[in-house]
């Protein structure tokens, strides 16, 4: 800044002081100085208080979450990211079950496949406002017919983008589908094991099922099935187990031949079959998680009547999910 400032606020005179050139009398006499040189005024308002001001408004903009709006201003192939900090829940029910619930549900669809095995059901979250979702690869592996219905009950067509079946997650587009409510993608390694979590999905075909509980462990080795008939489901030729493979053992019926194993997070949130492909959600409004897996007593007993959750339930964390993004958009195959 080469301009100074009296302690009023107005600008120095920059020729005061200076030899003036002589004046003709028969001229008018010229302005002090010229306008063209003269300094450009400026916005008394925008001085440090009013810059200090507007930064203040940024700040608790970001700070409040504002991953759905730059979503919106990008376009609806953004994916809202935040930290574990970011809340998407209201400040009036920051903390509570249900302000995560009502926050949450409406990214959160129920997905059913229809493949040559039959039929099954799982969950998914909506990453994209253009429709994008993100599920269990084992929940749409061979399926030859995908839909997925909303939390306002309209239903859609899906089309795979892309899969990973050694980390058991897919991406799926829904078509002709816009403005829809994209979740926010948490940061699971903020995790701590006693946190509270969320859990959202369609068990036993349940849509929007609410769920609670907290963290119970962390890298947790999880053992899950790849095959098309082997995927939890419900419905005709899935049965109602939902098999994995934990410590040597397999639970919930034969996992197959072909598995995959990854890090998991453990909860106690109750899951169901059906629940796969779902939200596991921290009380501030952001997924971290892909819930995958349940233990459920139903593999070792002889009847399906002890069918069910238990408090052992396994989620695919979130920076996983981030991760792997790039390579399901680009239509990976594996």
């Amino acid at each position: 800044m080469t301009e100074s400032f009296h302690r009023s606020g107005e600008y120095e005179n920059p020729y005061e002081g200076q030899q003036q050139a002589p004046v003709n009398p028969e001229w008018p006499p010229p302005p002090a100085y010229a306008p063209a040189h003269a300094p450009h005024p400026k916005k008394r308002g925008r001085g440090p208080l009013g810059l200090i001001a507007a930064v203040a408004i940024v700040a608790a903009a970001i700070g409040g979450g504002t991953a759905y709006g730059i979503q919106e201003l990008t376009g609806n192939d953004t994916v809202a990211s935040s930290s574990t900090s970011t809340t998407v829940v209201p400040s009036s029910q920051k903390g509570t079950v249900a302000g995560v619930a009502k926050a949450v549900s409406p990214s959160i669809v129920e997905i059913s496949a229809d493949s040559n095995a039959g039929s099954s059901t799982g969950s998914g979250v909506i990453i994209t406002s253009g429709g994008e979702i993100v599920t269990n690869n084992h929940v749409i592996a061979g399926a030859s017919r995908i839909k997925a219905t909303t939390s306002d009950g309209k239903s859609y067509t899906a089309k795979v983008v892309g899969t990973d079946s050694k980390k058991d997650l897919a991406l799926i587009k829904l078509e002709n589908a816009s403005g829809l409510k994209a979740a926010t993608l948490g940061d699971s390694a903020g995790i701590q094991v006693g946190d509270q979590v969320v859990a959202i999905g369609s068990p036993e075909g349940l849509s929007g099922t609410v769920t609670s509980g907290i963290v119970s462990a962390l890298d947790r080795d999880v053992t899950v099935p790849t095959e098309e008939d082997q995927g939890q489901g419900q419905g005709q030729g899935q049965g109602d187990q939902w098999p994995f493979e934990f410590g040597g053992r397999q639970f919930n019926g034969d996992t197959g031949s072909d598995t995959t194993t990854y890090k998991a997070l453990q909860t106690d949130a109750s899951l169901n079959p059906g629940n796969s492909g779902g939200a596991l959600i921290d009380m501030n409004g952001n997924i971290i998680g892909i819930n995958s897996a349940m233990y459920s007593p139903a593999g070792q007993a002889s009847s399906s009547s002890d069918a069910g959750s238990v408090g052992l339930g396994f989620a695919i964390p979130i920076n996983t999910v981030k991760a792997d993004l790039a390579k399901l958009r680009a239509g990976s195959t594996g």
